[in-house]
């Protein structure tokens, strides 16, 4: 049983992890294999959204899209020429992020925000009420989050049944605590178990042991090394989970998946390059080998 005696903590099994694998059937394109727009990139962090869609793409999705800061369009569309980059300056697409028949799709915002950004606050809270797919918040946009509007536009989601996804550090967790009322002090699966409830959504709370919990059930990731406690590599676990919720999966599948490829990724990366040296771009060229470990 978990601290609080109210759920059991279990970890997914090696058989379970590779069943999730989204591997593409002969006949998909691009859209069948999902989309991901990433919000994301502020002036002053555009890398952080270059790591993002850089790992959304390595994850599986078939067409990454990123909306970022007009003065980080440059940098993040010479990342990579596949991506389709542009300004959330004159972006309008938040309608347009809803599934349809055999084309998934999510949506990630926060990477690489400024969390005291009048622009950056709108569009997290238009995210939350206008995107009819699996939203991912991350980095900047959890300080948004964590407000009354926030609250307000999250429990709106949860009443209409589309998935909200949070990925907070240990920092972010507490500012998400103090918005609800939620002891900061519990351990962490306890504390990702709490928060879930008080959301409404799907917490995966990052540490050295990762907790990925909808309030019902909490399941441990145990694989995690010190070689991903650098700068950057947050934006990478953004992107990969958001590229398996594109892909269709389950919201806590696509948390316990896609951290536990980031995890293993890191520790491949570190079994060639030692954990001193791994850096966030490492792990996004390690995720094929997690892939082929996992599958």
């Amino acid at each position: 049983m978990g601290a609080s005696g109210v759920f059991k903590v279990s970890e997914y099994d090696g058989g379970r992890l590779a069943a999730l694998l989204p591997w593409p059937a002969r006949d998909t394109n691009k859209y069948t294999r999902g989309k991901l727009t990433l919000v994301a990139g502020s002036a002053l962090y555009s890398g952080a959204a270059s790591l993002a869609a850089l790992a959304a793409q390595r994850m599986g999705a078939g067409y990454v899209e990123v909306a970022c800061a007009p003065e980080s369009v440059s940098a993040v569309r010479a990342s990579r020429p596949s991506l389709v980059v542009r300004s959330w300056d004159t972006w309008e697409g938040f309608g347009e992020i809803a599934p349809r028949e055999g084309r998934p799709c999510a949506c990630v915002v926060g990477p690489g925000f400024d969390a005291s950004g009048a622009v950056e606050a709108d569009l997290v809270l238009r995210a939350l009420m206008q995107v009819e797919a699996p939203v991912l918040v991350d980095g900047g946009a959890l300080s948004i989050l964590a407000t009354d509007a926030g609250l307000a536009a999250a429990h709106e989601r949860a009443q209409r049944a589309l998935p909200l996804v949070v990925t907070p550090h240990g920092g972010e967790a507490a500012r998400l605590a103090r918005a609800v009322q939620v002891d900061q002090a519990l351990e962490p699966a306890a504390l990702a178990c709490e928060l879930a409830r008080a959301w409404r959504c799907v917490v995966a709370l990052k540490g050295p042991d990762t907790f990925v919990s909808d309030g019902a059930q909490v399941v441990a990731v145990r694989q995690g090394t010190p070689a991903l406690a650098k700068a950057g590599t947050g934006d990478v676990l953004a992107g990969m989970v958001g590229a398996l919720l594109a892909q269709g999966l389950r919201a806590v599948d696509a948390c316990v998946l896609g951290v536990t490829l980031h995890a293993e990724a890191g520790r491949a990366a570190a079994a060639e390059l030692t954990d001193i040296c791994v850096t966030p771009e490492d792990v996004i060229e390690a995720i094929p080998q997690a892939v082929r470990g996992v599958g």
